[in-house]
């Protein structure tokens, strides 16, 4: 199973036993970092940087997001809710499909609202006439162009759901239509993109004089430290020369990189073939990308050596797993940096983004409590802890 890389930052140097477990701990001062190279690439470019709330939505740094970056993109009611009631400047939503009675609410809210295909735009006309403007309106067109390396991440898998498909596109489609929509990409760096826009191109020339804005969707990595954020402006500034169009970047993962750990406890260990620890941490509960991807996430500190060498002593590699009922619960093998005994504390990097906000309560697992450290200060506050009302208030 693929690891994915992780810098430890600040967090290398981070007491885990601060804050109770499990927790995420969200550290703003990188925060802050990414944001920054987020709006030097908005400001070199000439274009507009949406946060995705779909990957990171702590609202509790929103007003650090509004510092940086034009506004947010949506997925639906009510992330756009959360988007008007804490995020400044723009709300862009897109929806697979969206419900007729929310239509007027996310026209409220939004500064564009996106839609699917042109099919749901004509049935919902009377509906977004009645509103009185306010809002644009954008449709997302699918490239028919794979970048994805993931088929379940990959919007432009074969019969994806995602998108109108750009080669079906037609005059009538962009009846009232001001902005183009495409999303390709999945944690990926420059090249991806480019190649994207050389497969739409062809097919939307003729549409772009009545065309104000094209968005880009998420997905790219661009402040990772290997991305070629020179070449990337200099290719948003070509289109916006080929195009006389607005452009819109929305990262999502790409704000939050490397900005969050999740801390959890060792609870009980034991002897099946390897050594066994079982933790307050779940793979399905708190990380469900680690079993849906699969990937492996990154440790702080893990020692070096191959995490698939057993022995039976306190230097080899441990199967860590969630104290959920689920067989699958399980984290992955790693050679902790502390001995493998209950109370013994760990953490996973680049947790920020994602784990977050598709954590459940599934089995009655706790949630993990949100932590906010600044580690220009080491300011330390706790956001968030979750009682077990949450878990008994979501059923009925």
């Amino acid at each position: 199973m693929e690891t994915r890389a992780g810098d430890p930052g600040a967090f290398a140097h981070f007491d885990l036993n601060r804050v109770d477990s499990p927790a995420f701990v969200v550290d703003a001062a990188k925060l802050r970092a990414n944001l920054a190279i987020l709006a030097e690439v908005r400001n070199r470019a000439g274009i507009k940087v949406l946060s995705a709330l779909k990957a990171f939505s702590m609202w509790q740094v929103a007003p650090i997001v509004g510092e940086y970056l034009d506004g947010v993109c949506t997925s639906g009611l009510w992330e756009a809710r959360l988007a008007a009631e804490h995020y400044a400047g723009e709300i862009a939503t897109y929806c697979a499909a969206y419900k007729a009675e929310d239509l007027p609410e996310i026209c409220r809210l939004s500064d564009h609202v996106i839609f699917n295909s042109p099919g749901q735009i004509k049935r919902f006309r009377e509906i977004l006439d009645a509103q009185g403007g306010g809002f644009d309106i954008g449709l997302r067109i699918n490239p028919m162009h794979a970048e994805g390396e993931v088929p379940r991440y990959d919007p432009c898998a074969p019969h994806s759901r995602l998108g109108f498909p750009v080669n079906q596109l037609t005059d009538a489609d962009l009846e009232g239509v001001t902005g183009l929509h495409f999303h390709t990409l999945c944690e990926q760096d420059f090249a991806p993109l480019e190649r994207t826009w050389d497969a739409v191109f062809p097919h939307i020339e003729r549409y772009l004089p009545q065309i104000r804005w094209l968005n880009f969707g998420g997905g790219h990595h661009t402040t990772r430290a290997d991305y070629q954020r020179d070449e990337l402006v200099a290719f948003l500034k070509r289109v916006r020369e080929q195009t006389g169009c607005e452009l819109y970047l929305e990262p999502g993962e790409a704000v939050a990189l490397d900005a969050g750990i999740l801390i959890g406890t060792v609870l009980d260990t034991h002897w099946n073939g390897m050594p066994i620890a079982i933790t307050d941490i779940s793979a399905t509960c708190h990380m469900p990308d680690v079993i849906e991807a699969p990937y492996r996430p990154a440790m702080l500190g893990e020692r070096d050596g191959d995490p698939e060498a057993i022995d039976e002593g306190q230097g080899g590699a441990v199967r860590l797993g969630g104290p959920s009922c689920l067989a699958g619960d399980v984290i992955g093998d790693y050679r902790l940096p502390v001995s493998c005994e209950p109370g013994q504390r760990f953490a996973f990097l680049d947790q920020a983004h994602y784990s977050m906000v598709k954590t459940t309560t599934f089995n009655g697992v706790p949630l993990p409590s949100i932590w906010l450290w600044d580690s220009a200060s080491d300011s330390l506050e706790c956001v968030k802890r979750f009682g077990w009302e949450t878990f008994r208030d979501r059923l009925s």
